[in-house]
């Protein structure tokens, strides 16, 4: 949710009873600065910070700056993800901040829990952005994870709705993470023409796209990006996808981000129609499963 999940999406979330994560992967503290200083403007609920630690380590003198900066603004929740947890957990910890790790195999998520992270954020293959090629789907992982774990997990990668969130508690998961549903939100910063991109997307949403060395990227289905995937040499889509798609709408030559959830995702509602509709629909499945005991 780089460039995506800033104040106007997570301050929104947050409002509406979720909670919303601050993305930091711009290794900018003034940016961070700013987006914190925007969600406080316009909420008085909690959020929480995502560490990146891939990103952020790449300037040492900037990470530790940022790190203890947001330590030092007393959060009661951060995320790690895309690196060892290691790096960051003694320091959160020792200041008294929750901490779960976003890993989408198993092996990362008993590497999370023996580091000492209190949680996981289980990630499966079917969710957006960069992964390894051969990850297992959210109903394998979060099955294999729950077995072997004892620390408390959030479900992310296919969830919308409650239906999806009643899914992912019977395998497991204690609550869920939502990425594609609210960038396809009325505050999702992303330009309108990307929200119905992900609303018009067929029910095989999405496509997987090499990027070397060995991972892949899950990106939205289009003409372009099914010409990337079959090896097109002539098809050559544009290296700024916040500033071409994300701010300026170009789907055509542009791949956008998506996870195969799109293919759920069938209107643009507001960040409280969202949380609100999906507690609701989670709680009437748990009452259609409870009542089959009968």
């Amino acid at each position: 949710m780089s460039w995506i999940a800033r104040a106007q999406l997570a301050s929104a979330v947050s409002a509406a009873g979720g909670l919303g994560l601050l993305e930091n992967s711009s290794k900018d503290l003034a940016i961070i600065q700013r987006e914190v200083a925007a969600i406080r403007a316009a909420t008085d609920q909690p959020f929480g910070f995502n560490l990146p630690v891939k990103f952020l380590k790449t300037s040492e003198e900037d990470e530790k700056a940022i790190l203890a900066w947001v330590i030092g603004q007393a959060p009661r929740f951060v995320t790690t993800s895309a690196g060892d947890p290691r790096r960051y957990i003694r320091q959160l910890k020792d200041a008294g901040i929750i901490v779960y790790h976003a890993t989408p195999s198993l092996e990362g998520s008993l590497k999370a829990e023996d580091a000492g992270c209190d949680g996981l954020v289980v990630e499966g293959a079917e969710s957006a952005g960069i992964r390894a090629p051969d990850g297992p789907h959210s109903f394998v992982l979060l099955q294999q994870v729950k077995e072997r774990v004892g620390v408390p997990i959030v479900a992310a990668g296919g969830i919308v709705d409650g239906r999806g969130m009643a899914a992912a508690f019977a395998l497991g998961a204690e609550g869920v993470a939502m990425g594609t549903r609210f960038v396809a939100s009325t505050e999702s910063p992303v330009h309108v023409g990307y929200k119905a991109a992900i609303v018009a997307a067929p029910p095989a949403a999405t496509l997987t796209v090499g990027r070397p060395p060995n991972i892949v990227s899950r990106v939205l289905r289009t003409e372009l990006s099914e010409k990337v995937y079959a090896g097109d040499a002539h098809a050559s889509p544009v290296r700024n996808i916040v500033q071409a798609l994300y701010i300026g709408g170009d789907a055509v030559g542009a791949m956008g981000s998506a996870g195969e959830s799109a293919g759920l995702i069938h209107e643009v509602k507001s960040c409280a129609e969202i949380v609100q509709e999906t507690v609701a629909g989670f709680w009437r499945e748990i009452d259609r499963l409870a009542a089959l005991r009968g």
